[in-house]
This record gives C-alpha cells, sequence and structure tokens, in this order.
C-alpha cells in the first residue's frame, strides 16, 4: 500500500487540469479576434468550436479505456505529444479549414489527457486520500479557467491571436517532461494475465452516438452541418443507441462496461455528474443575457462577475477533499447540490431592476457548490470502480460533464424560449431583452423549471451510499 504521494504524478496530471481549464477560457475569448485574423465568419469559427468538442466528448471514454489495456501513463504520454504539435499547428493556421483540422487534433490529446489526469492523480496518492486527489485536481482546472481570460485577453491585446496558441506549450512540454521522468521513476504496474481486446465495433458506435447527441443538443452543430430535421436525427440516435447497448453486452472486452453500473456508488456518481452539470450549463448560458441585456452590466464588469466562482471554488475545494476522506463524499457532494438548486431558487426570483449583487451572489453560490460537488463525486465516481476500469471511470467524468453542459444550454434555450412566448404573447417570437418584462419572467420560469433537475442529482446523491470511497474488486459486480 501507498504511504506517501508521489508528487511527481500529481505534479503531471495537476498540470494536464490546469491545461484543460486554461485552454477551454483563452479559446473562447478569442474567437472575434480569430474570426478576424483568419478572414471569416462565426459560422467558420463555430466549427473550431464543434470539431474539439465532437473529439473531446466521443473520445474520452475510449481514451480510458485504452488507459486500463495498454496503461494510463501512456495514454497521457501521447496525450500530451499531440496538445503540444496541436497547439503549434493551430497557431501557424493560414486559414479557418487549417484551424478546424488542428483544432479536431487538439480535441484528441485534450482527451487523451483529461480521460486519465484524474485517475492517475488518484493513484499518485495513499489509500484514503481519494478526496485530496481530486481536490487538487478540481482546484487545478478552475485555477486555469480563472486565469484564462486574462491571459488571453493580454495576449490578444499586446501580441497577436496566435499567441494564445504558442502560450499553451510550455504547459504542454512541462506535462510531457513530468510524466516521462515519473514513468521511468515509478513504471506502471502491469495487469497480470492476457491483455484484453479492443472493442473497435463498440468504440465506432460510440463516436457515432456522440456525434449524433451532439447535433441533437447543440443547434449550432446541427446549422453547420445542415441538419435540422430532429425528429429524424432523434430516432436515428435510438436505433443507434439500442445497437451499442446490444453490442456492449456480448463484447467479450467492451469499451462501456455495462456491468460497473451495477456498482451503486458509481452509477449514482453519474446521474448526478450529468444532471448537476445540466444545471450549471443552463445557468452559464442565461446569466449573460441577463446581465448584459436587463441590467445593462458593461462586458468588462462581467467578466468580474464571471471571475467569482472559480474564486470559490479552488479556495473551498481543499476542504471539500478533507471532508471525503474523513466521512465519505455523500455529505460534501450533497451540500454541493442544495447550494446548487439554492442558486436556481435565487435565479428564479429575479427581476427586471436587481442590484447587480444578486446575480453575483449566486456566481458564488455556484463556485461553492462546484467546490463541495466536483471533489466529492469525482473521488466517488473514479475510486468506486476496480482499479483496472479507473481509466473508463475517468472518460466517463469528461463525457458526462461535457455532454450535461451542452445539455444546459440547450434545454435553458428551449424552455426560455417556450416561456418567453407564453408571456410576451407572441407564439413566433424569440427571447429578446428589449421585451425586459416578459424576458425576466421567463428566465423565472426557466430557472424554476430546472429546480426539478437539481432534485434528480440531489437523489441521486444521496442514494450513492455512505461509506468512504472504496474500489469495488473485479468479481463485485
Amino acid at each position: 500500500m501507498k504511504s506517501q504521494i508521489d508528487w511527481l504524478s500529481l505534479s503531471s496530471a495537476i498540470i494536464g487540469s490546469i491545461l484543460g481549464g486554461l485552454s477551454t477560457r483563452i479559446f473562447m475569448i478569442a474567437l472575434p479576434s480569430l474570426a478576424s485574423g483568419l478572414e471569416t465568419d462565426i459560422l467558420g469559427i463555430s466549427w473550431a468550436i464543434i470539431s474539439f468538442q465532437l473529439a473531446a466528448i466521443s473520445l474520452s471514454v475510449i481514451f480510458g479505456r485504452l488507459g486500463d489495456i495498454y496503461g494510463r501513463k501512456t495514454i497521457y504520454l501521447f496525450g500530451f505529444s499531440i496538445l503540444i504539435v496541436s497547439s503549434l499547428l493551430c497557431g501557424f493556421s493560414q486559414n479557418v479549414s487549417q484551424l478546424i483540422l488542428f483544432r479536431f487534433l487538439q480535441g484528441v490529446g485534450a482527451a487523451m489527457t483529461q480521460s486519465v489526469a484524474r485517475a492517475l492523480a488518484m493513484e499518485a496518492v495513499p489509500e484514503g486520500s481519494e478526496g485530496k486527489a481530486q481536490a487538487f485536481m478540481t482546484m487545478s482546472f478552475h485555477t486555469g479557467f480563472f486565469l484564462g481570460p486574462a491571459i488571453g485577453g493580454f495576449i490578444i491585446e499586446y501580441i497577436s491571436w496566435r499567441g494564445i496558441f504558442f502560450f499553451l506549450v510550455p504547459f504542454g512540454l512541462a506535462g510531457l517532461i513530468l510524466s516521462i521522468v515519473g514513468s521511468k521513476k515509478r513504471p506502471e504496474r502491469k495487469t497480470p494475465g492476457v491483455r484484453p481486446s479492443i472493442d473497435f465495433g463498440g468504440a465506432a458506435l460510440l463516436i457515432g452516438l456522440s456525434f449524433l447527441l451532439i447535433l441533437l443538443l447543440d443547434r449550432r452543430a446541427a446549422e453547420v452541418v445542415g441538419i435540422n430535421q430532429k425528429g429524424l436525427l432523434g430516432l436515428v440516435f435510438a436505433v443507434t443507441l439500442w445497437g451499442f447497448l446490444a453490442h456492449e453486452w456480448k463484447a467479450p472486452s467492451p469499451i462501456v462496461n455495462l456491468s460497473l453500473f451495477k456498482i451503486r456508488m458509481f452509477s449514482c456518481s453519474v446521474i448526478a455528474l450529468l444532471t448537476l452539470s445540466t444545471t450549471r450549463g443552463l445557468v452559464g448560458f442565461l446569466m449573460p443575457f441577463y446581465l448584459q441585456g436587463i441590467l445593462f452590466i458593461s462586458p468588462i464588469s462581467m467578466g468580474f462577475i464571471f471571475l467569482v466562482p472559480p474564486l470559490f471554488t479552488i479556495t473551498l475545494s481543499p476542504l471539500c477533499g478533507y471532508l471525503t476522506d474523513r466521512v465519505g463524499p455523500r455529505i460534501p457532494a450533497t451540500a454541493g447540490v442544495i447550494v446548487s438548486i439554492a442558486v436556481l431558487v435565487v435565479g428564479a426570483t429575479l427581476k427586471v431592476d436587481s442590484h447587480w449583487v444578486l446575480p453575483t451572489i449566486m456566481m458564488g453560490m455556484t463556485g461553492i457548490g462546484t467546490a463541495f460537488f466536483n471533489s466529492a463525486n469525482q473521488a466517488s465516481l473514479i475510486g468506486s470502480v476496480p482499479k483496472e476500469h479507473r481509466g473508463f471511470a475517468n472518460g466517463m467524468v469528461h463525457m458526462t460533464f461535457g455532454l450535461g453542459h451542452m445539455l444546459g444550454v440547450s434545454v435553458g434555450g428551449l424552455l426560455l424560449t417556450i416561456a418567453f412566448r407564453y408571456y410576451s404573447g407572441d407564439l413566433t417570437s424569440m427571447p429578446d431583452p428589449g421585451n425586459p418584462s416578459a424576458f425576466v419572467l421567463s428566465v423565472n420560469a426557466t430557472y424554476r423549471l430546472a429546480i426539478s433537475l437539481g432534485f434528480v442529482a440531489l437523489l441521486s446523491s444521496v442514494l450513492r451510499g455512505g461509506g468512504k470511497v472504496k474500489a469495488a474488486r473485479a468479481q463485485e459486480h
């Protein structure tokens, strides 16, 4: 049993997590400059977002499983290598087509690193410190998330949009070097016995399933591809899902081991993560429209408001990690869910003339809820499966979070539109802050409906069980 922290491996995992948060925010803030620099429109730049999203979401579980088979450190090393090369290529892009291609490659690298980073962090600490490991990862991701806009703005203002991609390279190199040194110092243990085969059919079906789901949830993606028939997409998705589940039940070494969902702590943690990520995506989607369109908050002031959540998350994550290791994940994770539900309750009371302090409090509460929920839930989700499946579980974290966020944006937009048409009395209108009374009432209604999702997360969190995180044995599921 490990008695000390492997700081080399943990530091490498932390750098990968920082890079994940940093690359997300630093790219989003550069979109207008990218469109101008590459002489394209918002549709072209949308593809640069979609291509990364498609790779990162659809491949996370696959690379997590490959990490279980071939070694997580191997996948992690290749992931850093691809991130370094793809970031350089993105920086040298001469047109939007090249950027789209290289962003897809960057998404592949992100899927490789993010699908195993949390599992590697857990393996770098002694047993019983799973909460501490996930607290480190939550802190590091949100540190990158916090620093991204400021760094990105500075680089764009004083250097060039290309600099935001070149800036990521040193982080990738640092992570790569630490990973190489750590691998040589502590070689990865090989699981005895015959190495499982790769489920290529399941992997192909999962990629197709993820692509169809992205088209269903992301209206922008569907418009770019030119497919707007949601009914047909839904039917194709349902058939593909049935085929995928049937295949995985029969596969000798499935990409998604469905029997793992019999582990209560694992399955409840997945449901809680999906539903709570959906509510967070919804809050993050609606808040800018309310701040800018109703309260007339300037973009720079709005930027400061959006810095509040990661500050609370970074500050409080160590406490949550400590509590998780002492009392188990249920209490801190459930506390995080309750705070997140309170955010929706406050959102349902917003008014046309609310003070800017109220939405700022909402954002602060979001950061608190994230701190308590993420570290505990991810420790629960990854730590509850047999150790030889931790890469798959880590991939599930990354994929579930991404899909939940997209679902939140999609559901938020749909509910807001339905409510706005009701309150405005115009069945063909789209949500418009120009009609502030109807718009705010629609925001209130959307938050009220989202509370039901929060209660699903609450029930799942409570039902996960009250014990400490303990890896199941292979024969137990």
